[in-house]
């Protein structure tokens, strides 16, 4: 790995205009190196307290700072308290910023378009806080949203982070019963709806759903309902309803009141497929600091810039988006499928809003690959500089395509983090060269390391990810979960005083990182540890391969390899097809890798944002139950791994 040649490197204009030479330059001036990225990074997890004022004071937050130490029980973690004494607004410091530039572009798979300044988006936020005021929402209250991704949802959440209150949403495509699951912990006092939505060239209703959580959600007292495919819902479907025009005072003055640094922002979930989903709780001050750093210098955001990223308001890549008005740039919505009416839909968008950073996973490209849709023959793209992915691991080949299919000039930055911290411990890096299957970076001011077994710190060798020491966008904890038993033993039972993520990973000598997959779901036969991503990355090259699953069985008191695969239509798995998926995992890995049994299944099961549920297909081969499917968005898939007979031998 050590002799490979980079896939990408950027130019000296590019590396001479970007912010992160500029923070290293203004750091600089308070005792940080300069122009050394690798001695930057350690600097900052090795004084944290001076990297995070200098971002606070770089990025231009807007608070009462107060003289209180930047970082408090430093040596608590979970228990350190950052910024003690600084009080500030999210929304606040989301709706400063340039008025020159649109704050929103909505686009959908209808051809809607839709833009909104930032004079518009403040007097728009403003209405609808004044109107959640009204409905007796105070700080701390809950508002929920189950909503496309539209303007009016960053408008709903915006204002419900203005007064103070706390934002949750799902998207519309989650069923009765994983929307009760969320909102039903946290008991939302305001609910933002829309009256159906378009996927895949079909209008879909959510008012009957909607009413149908109502009767079982007490805590709502007022519904506020979009009209999204008709021009007048029926209101009258649901209770203590109102129209989204009719809610709030128009002309109401933006007022956004300041509160401590901790205060409770977001509540995201889990998955929620092994179970009830956790509900995280995100404060304004970390989510609000940790968003400026990974768009201003890890994404190189300047004003002005179209930052766009695919996701849906079930995802916290969502929330990452909507933090992007806070350096300036124009956030690009779409919403609908990204391939109705075709593959061209969101490179038509990006081609004509002149998209800088394009957001989107290894699913989505490897989709574009395996259908042959090459951007560049199509597009003229002269301002797309940054293609972002994450959600699961991104193959060696894929970025090999993204090089001649976008554009070799284009940063390919593969990102990886979690709903957990609502951002990312692995990063892009506009000063460094990408190379092929590889993270760039970890996150400034972030202790990001692989541990082994053994608890200790390893370079080059398979471990488990883990950051440790504190950092701000930690979570301020679990809901309804007083004493915090939970929350410490989601992320601290297995290294104590750890934060333990739950990946599988490797860092190399140059300090990029490889994630390996989940790891929970790493397969162990014969008692070697294998990462599913290290089986995906062979078996996704073959052209007849869409995508697969792999997960271990247990079988003769040891754990055996089962892979999954969905093939392209009219391709058979017959002996001759099994070999050759054998042969390409036995010559790139190693034989424990290669699977005792290869079978076919029309579909893989995916959670709603798109991620493959090994666990859950874990559990029906063993015959037990999946315990909580409305987290997935085709539950119905897992029947086809259900009593296999080639399983039982």
């Amino acid at each position: 790995m050590s002799g490979e040649l980079p896939i990408w490197q950027p130019s000296a204009d590019r590396i001479a205009a970007a912010n992160l030479t500029r923070f290293m330059h203004f750091a600089a001036t308070r005792g940080a190196p300069d122009g050394d990225y690798t001695a930057f990074y350690r600097w900052s997890v090795t004084e944290p307290a001076a990297f995070w004022q200098a971002l606070f004071d770089f990025a231009g937050i807007v608070a009462d700072r107060g003289s209180d130490p930047v970082l408090a029980d430093a040596d608590r973690m979970p228990g350190a308290r950052w910024f003690p004494g600084t009080r500030l607004n999210f929304a606040e410091n989301l709706l400063r910023g340039p008025d020159a530039a649109p704050a929103l572009i909505f686009r959908n798979e209808c051809g809607t378009r839709r833009e909104l300044s930032r004079p518009e988006l403040r007097a728009e936020v403003a209405r609808i806080a004044a109107g959640l005021r009204a409905a007796g929402v105070g700080p701390g209250d809950r508002v929920a949203g189950f909503l496309p991704n539209l303007p009016e949802t960053i408008i709903a959440m915006l204002a419900s982070a203005s007064i103070g209150a706390t934002w949750t949403s799902c998207s519309p495509d989650f069923g009765i019963s994983g929307v009760l699951d969320r909102f039903g912990q946290v008991e939302p006092k305001v609910l933002f709806t829309v009256d159906g939505y378009f996927y895949g060239g079909k209008t879909i209703d959510s008012l009957g759903p909607i009413a149908s959580v109502l009767e079982r959600l007490p805590s709502v007292a007022r519904v506020v309902v979009i009209p999204y495919v008709s021009a007048v819902p029926a209101l009258g479907r649901l209770r203590d309803a109102v129209a989204w025009q009719d809610f709030g005072e128009p002309g109401a003055a933006l007022a956004c009141q300041r509160l401590p640094f901790d205060h409770p922002l977001y509540v995201l979930y889990s998955s929620g497929t092994t179970g009830v989903p956790k509900c995280i709780v995100h404060g304004a001050g970390g989510t609000l600091l940790q968003h400026c750093k990974e768009h201003l210098l890890h994404t190189d955001v300047h004003p002005g810039d179209r930052l766009f990223y695919f996701t849906t308001c079930g995802w916290m890549m969502w929330n990452w988006l909507a933090s992007g008005l806070a350096s300036g740039a124009t956030v690009v919505l779409y919403d609908g499928s990204p391939f109705h009416p075709g593959p061209q839909v969101l490179w038509e968008m990006a081609e004509s809003e002149q998209v800088a950073i394009f957001g989107t996973s290894p699913k989505y490209l490897a989709a574009l690959e395996k259908g042959g849709y090459r951007p560049r023959e199509r597009h003229a793209l002269p301002r797309l500089r940054t293609i972002l992915s994450t959600g699961s691991p991104l193959a060696p080949e894929q970025y090999d395509f993204v090089a001649a299919a976008i554009g070799p000039e284009v940063q390919l930055s593969s990102i990886s983090g979690g709903t957990d911290i609502v951002s990312c411990f692995a990063l892009g890096n506009p000063l460094l060269p990408v190379y092929r299957g590889e993270l760039q970076c970890r996150g400034l001011g972030l202790q990001v390391e692989v541990w082994s077994d053994a608890g200790k710190p390893v370079t080059g060798e398979r471990g488990e990810l883990v950051c440790a020491a504190p950092f701000p966008c930690m979570p301020v904890g679990f809901w309804n979960d007083p004493d915090g038993r939970r929350y410490r033993a989601a992320y601290f039972e297995r290294f104590p005083g750890v934060w333990h993520h739950g990946d599988y990973a490797l860092l190399t000598e140059r300090g990029g990182l490889v994630i390996l997959g989940r790891s929970d779901a790493v397969l162990n036969p014969g008692g070697v540890r294998i990462g599913t991503a290290e089986i995906y990355r062979q078996v996704e090259q073959l052209d007849e391969v869409l995508e697969s699953v792999v997960v271990g069985q247990a079988h003769d008191n040891d754990v055996r390899v089962v892979l999954f695969v969905r093939l392209r239509d009219g391709v058979v798995l017959d002996d001759a097809l099994r070999e050759r998926i054998r042969r390409q995992i036995r010559a790139n890995t190693t034989p424990r890798h290669v699977p005792a049994r290869v079978l076919a299944v029309p579909e893989i099961p995916r959670t709603i944002s798109g991620k493959v549920v090994e666990l859950a297909v874990r559990e029906v081969i063993h015959g037990r139950p999946v315990k909580n499917t409305d987290a997935l968005a085709n539950p119905a898939a897992l029947e086809h791994f259900r009593n296999r007979p080639e399983l039982t031998d």
